[in-house]
């Protein structure tokens, strides 16, 4: 992988995050999801299907394509977000793997109940997923200078 490629994600990275920035904003002040209405429940799907493929994107793509252009050894999934941490791009590795958790339920759950279960989680570690996605954009940019 090479720095242009890197340089390619990073504007897909930044589409990402303007979607999954605009739908945290339509859902944000939204009481409990029973109480939802149509709009509103697709409007928190939406929600949720950007939170996966951010995550998904961040760590498969991002995260991996910064390793082998910072020549680090890839290894497993974990090794790749433990060499994120320590570039600074998040401040607690537990909050990225609960963010990763949550993904994990979303992807999971198949009846609209089941996703409502994830409602409050999603809410709360949404603008973390942002920082963190943010964080990474400026770390790409100074990588590629």
């Amino acid at each position: 992988m090479s720095r242009a490629y890197l340089q390619e994600l990073s504007v897909a990275l930044e589409k990402q995050l303007f979607w999954l920035d605009y739908s945290y904003q339509q859902v944000k002040d939204l009481s409990k999801p029973e109480h939802f209405s149509i709009e509103q429940f697709n409007q928190f799907a939406n929600l949720c299907s950007r939170y996966a493929r951010t995550i998904d994107f961040l760590v498969r793509k991002v995260f991996r394509c910064l390793d082998d252009v910072e020549f680090e050894n890839q290894g497993t999934l974990i090794d790749v977000v433990n060499h994120a941490h320590k570039r600074g791009l998040f401040e607690d590795i537990e909050s990225i793997r609960q963010i990763k958790d949550i993904r994990n339920e979303i992807v999971h759950e198949y009846l609209d109940e089941a996703l409502q279960s994830v409602f409050s989680d999603v809410l709360r570690t949404a603008p973390e997923l942002i920082a963190i996605g943010r964080n990474t954009l400026a770390h790409v940019e100074k990588v590629n200078r």
